[in-house]
């Protein structure tokens, strides 16, 4: 004999099963209180949205290198016309964005004032000015690569393929904005890349041409790094701060400069950890797993120190 069990009518099921009506009203007691909390005026603001920025950096990528990240097929003929058509958009959609910060910082929700509008359209206009620079900065970056990696057979492999690539192009769109007065944008934007890539650049570290992670999983570069030419950093390389201040109630001191300057020329090696504002002088070498809480002159080579051999019994070392 053959039973069909009829499907439970989900609709009538969900509440006594889940007790979403409890759920609900307790996560909306929570909404509150953290509204009273950070936002005293209790208004809901339009946010920036991740969504909307990733598309803003696939179609700014691909007006920087149509041939690489655009559609294929482009005719020589119809590439000016396709970087136009992508700028446009995502023009558009980035002086949305810019609107809905600088409306979040001013504590105005609704409609932007004619200031605001003005504002954004000038981060905006900007920004755009400045893609030129950016795209002959990313070809430095993409240059180091081919030349510094003897795996790379060509730069179309590496701006393919290379995940540092990714990250310093993100951090180059991101820095601008992060300069021109957007930095939640530019922030949000440092984290899509992160995410992508493992490589974790805050938008406000300056980093020069010629720029070479090479691999970069694990790569932390804090938010006043200073990174001169043609430096090269392999994988979990973090350069952070040493130390936090903190003022009269004990809170942290935001700001300051805490993070390391890098130096024209240097390289350094898997795993090492640079931390506070010190100075990697400028042809140094800083070798793998390295510990540096100190400046070092031009022309250094800093290695770990020997290792020793000890044996653990029993347990031992754990």
């Amino acid at each position: 004999m053959n039973y069909q069990v009829q499907a439970p009518d989900r609709d009538a099921l969900t509440p006594s099963l889940w007790e979403l009506d409890r759920i609900v009203a307790e996560l909306r007691t929570l909404r509150a209180e953290w509204r009273q909390n950070t936002k005293p005026d209790g208004v809901t603001y339009e946010l920036p949205s991740q969504e909307a920025l990733s598309d803003i950096l696939d179609g700014v990528s691909a007006a920087l290198f149509p041939r690489h990240l655009g559609p294929s097929g482009l005719s020589e003929e119809g590439v000016d016309q396709f970087v136009g058509r992508s700028l446009d958009g995502a023009l558009r959609l980035l002086l949305e964005q810019v609107g809905r910060e600088l409306r979040l910082v001013a504590g105005t929700p609704g409609k932007s004032s004619a200031r605001q509008e003005e504002e954004a359209g000038e981060i905006v206009r900007a920004f755009a000015a400045n893609l030129p620079k950016a795209r002959a900065l990313l070809e430095s970056d993409i240059l180091a690569a081919y030349e510094g990696d003897p795996a790379a057979r060509s730069v179309d492999e590496v701006l393919f393929c290379y995940p540092g690539i990714v990250a310093i192009t993100r951090h180059r769109l991101a820095h601008e904005l992060y300069q021109l007065g957007a930095p939640l944008l530019a922030r949000i934007i440092s984290e899509i890349a992160h995410s992508a890539t493992g490589i974790d650049i805050h938008p406000g570290a300056k980093i020069g041409g010629s720029f070479f992670i090479d691999h970069g999983t694990g790569v932390v570069i804090g938010e006043t790094a200073i990174i001169g030419r043609n430096v090269r950093l392999y994988q979990a390389v973090t350069l952070g701060a040493k130390r936090f201040a903190v003022d009269d109630a004990g809170a942290l001191v935001k700001g300051g400069a805490r993070h390391p300057i890098i130096e024209d020329d240097v390289v350094i090696y898997a795993g090492a950890t640079i931390l506070g504002r010190i100075t990697i002088g400028r042809g140094s070498t800083i070798g793998g797993n390295v510990w540096l809480t100190r400046s070092v002159p031009p022309g250094s080579s800093i290695t770990q120190a020997q290792a020793r051999s000890d044996a653990f019994v029993d347990g031992g070392g754990i």
